[in-house]
């Protein structure tokens, strides 16, 4: 990968999860006001804006940390498989990706009572949308702090790559000097 594209990868990559992550702060706020306020015109507003709020905001969000994510991983040196902190950073955003997928049907589920305008608070207040997006922040934080910090450990695959490299750098320096 070019300096250049790579660049954009980087940014692209940085803004999507960046933006996720302030997106599940924000729902968590809305979860918090949904079951914290005293009118019922916004308790309904809060459940009744989640769910295509979490399509239109949450789930692109989601597959375009994952998607460029993938990219900077297989254009760069650090690869998909080579690194124990590069491949438990992917698994903790398909593991996010899924169960958001997963809860879209509570969030429709929610959307549905709140638009009842017979049904009383106590039905249409829900503490699930609150776990779930504090349990995402640390999911999606955790993440962070892997890209950030880069903990060592390679992979058995990486260990493989590494040694194959080896081998052919002194397998030309070989050839030279013949």
């Amino acid at each position: 990968m070019s300096p250049r594209i790579r660049k954009f990868a980087l940014t692209a990559h940085l803004t999507s999860s960046v933006s996720w992550l302030g997106a599940v702060a924000v729902f968590l706020a809305l979860a918090v006001l949904g079951l914290t306020s005293r009118d019922a015109r916004t308790v309904r507003g809060v459940y009744l804006v989640m769910e295509p709020t979490a399509w239109l905001i949450l789930v692109p969000l989601s597959f375009a940390s994952l998607l460029t994510g993938v990219v900077m991983s297989l254009g760069t040196a650090w690869g998909l498989f080579r690194h124990y902190w590069v491949l438990f950073k992917l698994l903790l955003t398909v593991f996010a990706t899924i169960i958001l997928l997963i809860y879209m049907g509570t969030f429709r589920q929610m959307a549905g009572v709140a638009a009842d305008p017979i049904a009383d608070l106590r039905v249409i207040r829900n503490p699930s949308p609150v776990l779930h997006a504090v349990l995402a922040l640390l999911v999606l934080l955790v993440a962070t702090v892997l890209a950030v910090y880069k903990p060592q450990g390679i992979t058995a695959y990486g260990r493989r790559k590494q040694r194959e490299e080896r081998d052919a750098v002194t397998a030309v320096e070989h050839a030279d000097f013949s």
